[in-house]
């Protein structure tokens, strides 16, 4: 099915939306792509079209974050090109197990990840105030490899995985990690979309209207986590976990 203008004008409002809670805590997906399911595009081709446009809206918030000086430079230039690794690497991954296995795993992290942020103390405010642990830059490449693996392979939380790795990894607070998970997602979002539009699985029809709004959500978002700080931003990672959460037990059903 082809959407017609009013489905891809609904489906742009639906971006926006997505674009600024993923740039805050990510799991815009889980309004985007059951979007486009609902819309009638086949699964292949929506999940696609949705790195088709995501990747804006990641690229935007990255930008946002960069010009607040909440990314660091020399992580990275590791994270970076680690993020966009693992994505392929869990793309290949895919055609030899199902993503369902990963199905009741992911539950439980989500719900993990939901309780260690609603429940962590306050982590300094600027960044030079939290020195990162030893091998910091070793374990940030790590987390980045991984979680964009699992982002090229199954996908759901991607986002909101990073944060919880960079807090409890290197010691960030939450606006500071949500920036150095920037990093990643748009890595593994734009290796994804390599490998996607290499297919012709993008509808760039709607892809692209989608993507103007997820510019403007992604930097809104980023704006008001930078703005808000780590009370905005622990708020909305504990309701996209536990979104998440439900979401795929219901799936599970």
């Amino acid at each position: 099915m082809d959407p017609g203008l009013p489905a891809i004008a609904l489906l742009a409002l639906v971006a926006l939306v997505g674009g600024t809670i993923d740039a805050i805590a990510g799991g815009g997906g889980l309004l985007t792509v059951p979007a486009l399911l609902a819309a009638g595009l086949p699964p292949h081709l929506a999940l696609g079209t949705n790195k088709g446009q995501s990747v804006f809206g990641s690229f935007a918030a990255l930008v946002r974050f960069s010009h607040a000086g909440l990314v660091h430079g020399g992580r990275a230039k590791v994270t970076f090109p680690l993020g966009a690794l693992g994505a392929i690497a869990g793309a290949a991954l895919v055609l030899a197990v199902p993503p369902a296995v990963l199905r009741p795993v992911v539950l439980v992290l989500l719900g993990g990840a939901a309780l260690f942020v609603g429940l962590r103390r306050a982590a300094p405010a600027r960044l030079e105030d939290a020195p990162p642990p030893r091998h910091a830059l070793a374990l940030a490449g790590g987390a980045a490899a991984l979680i964009g693996a699992y982002d090229g392979f199954f996908g759901p939380g991607t986002g909101t995985f990073l944060i919880v790795a960079f807090v409890a990894l290197l010691g960030l607070g939450l606006s500071h990690a949500s920036a150095e998970a920037k990093v990643v997602n748009f890595a593994s979002n734009l290796a994804a979309l390599v490998l996607f539009a290499a297919r012709g699985r993008v509808l760039w029809r709607v892809a692209l209207p989608m993507a103007a709004a997820q510019l403007a959500g992604g930097w809104l978002g980023a704006h008001l986590a930078v703005r808000r700080g780590d009370a905005l931003v622990r708020r909305v990672v504990v309701a996209v976990a536990l979104a998440l959460a439900v979401k795929l037990a219901l799936d599970m059903r």
